[in-house]
């Protein structure tokens, strides 16, 4: 490893000052107080009220989702790592990261499990026709659904084959459905029934019913789904997006809802966060639109903390952290 991108971990081995690590999400004074009995210097500023200042700019670890438009972390000499309460990285600063050799940990696999619930509740709402009964509902109507259908026999294609995927596969197996994946070489991964290299998109996206963007966002995946392969899909099926709103061409995808090519699309991330009201998305009866929820669930804080504990344990003990981003590859 480059001396620059070697944690430093002399202050545990000399026995000198604690590190300082600066959280910006309380997580309860049970969990920060364990941060502090394994010996850091721990220092708390909610994330909207975050700026530089005098306490905290002595900081060698930063455990934080996305301060980074407030806070210069420029500023900050002694910062070694970032732990991210996020699986996504595209709010950091990436090349004053690279850079300064920082190190940078995700939340990966951390949200994976509501993820893939969301992901298998948004199939069967569109198969299933959720909406219709809700607004019959609404207004008291008794009123019999004859267009439904099964998922069963039905081909479930996920762009990218990460913790989000496998969750989301692992639960589909009982539906009957043929599972595919699309990663970077086509290698096999479990729960999945075949595998295809990128470099075959436009094959895999023409033999799926349903297709899952589940893929990380970087320079090469920037509008990965764009009007040529999202016309590519089949006829009538579906389309979910749980990655990041730019995987998708946002404009490219109303024209196509509007020439009626999906049974149903179900977005929980845009390009532009919250959705503006403009948006011609909001409209559309078969569109499910939720605000980047998908990942909540009442565990969330727990898995999360238990990751950045657990790193900073390590961290402590100087050996290999989890969840390292390849700052190269950019996941």
């Amino acid at each position: 490893m480059d001396e620059k991108r070697k944690p430093l971990f002399s202050y545990f081995r000399k026995g000198g000052r604690m590190i300082k690590v600066l959280f910006t999400y309380d997580y309860g004074k049970e969990k920060m107080d364990s941060v502090r009995k394994l010996g850091y210097d721990l220092k708390y500023v909610h994330e909207k009220k975050i700026a530089n200042r005098k306490d905290v700019e002595d900081i060698e670890i930063l455990v934080c989702y996305d301060p980074f438009k407030k806070f210069d972390i420029s500023k900050l000499e002694n910062l070694k790592w970032i732990q991210l309460s996020s699986i996504g990285i595209d709010q950091v600063p990436l090349d004053y990261v690279k850079e300064k050799g920082i190190i940078l940990t995700n939340n990966k696999g951390g949200y994976s499990i509501p993820m893939g619930e969301w992901i298998i509740l948004k199939i069967l709402e569109i198969y299933k026709d959720s909406k219709y009964f809700y607004n019959n509902q609404k207004e008291k109507k008794w009123k019999y659904n004859t267009n439904l259908l099964e998922l069963y026999g039905k081909t479930v294609g996920f762009l990218g084959t990460g913790t989000i995927s496998t969750e989301a596969a692992k639960r589909l197996k009982g539906f009957g459905v043929d599972i595919l994946g699309l990663n970077t070489n086509g290698r096999d991964i479990k729960y999945f029934d075949k595998c295809y290299p990128i470099s075959k998109i436009d094959n895999f996206l023409s033999i799926c019913d349903i297709v899952v963007c589940a893929i990380p966002y970087t320079d090469k995946t920037h509008h990965l789904m764009n009007e040529k392969r999202l016309n590519q899909m089949k006829e009538g099926s579906v389309l979910i997006n749980v990655s990041r709103g730019s995987i998708i061409d946002e404009k490219a995808l109303i024209d196509v809802i509007k020439d009626g090519k999906f049974l149903g699309v179900a977005l929980d991330v845009f390009e532009k966060e919250p959705l503006p009201e403009s948006s011609p998305l909001w409209e559309f009866e078969n569109v499910f639109i939720t605000p980047h929820n998908s990942w909540i669930s009442e565990m969330r804080n727990e898995r999360r903390f238990n990751l950045i504990y657990e790193n900073l344990k390590r961290y402590k003990d100087n050996k290999e952290l989890l969840n390292v981003v390849n700052l190269e590859k950019g996941y």
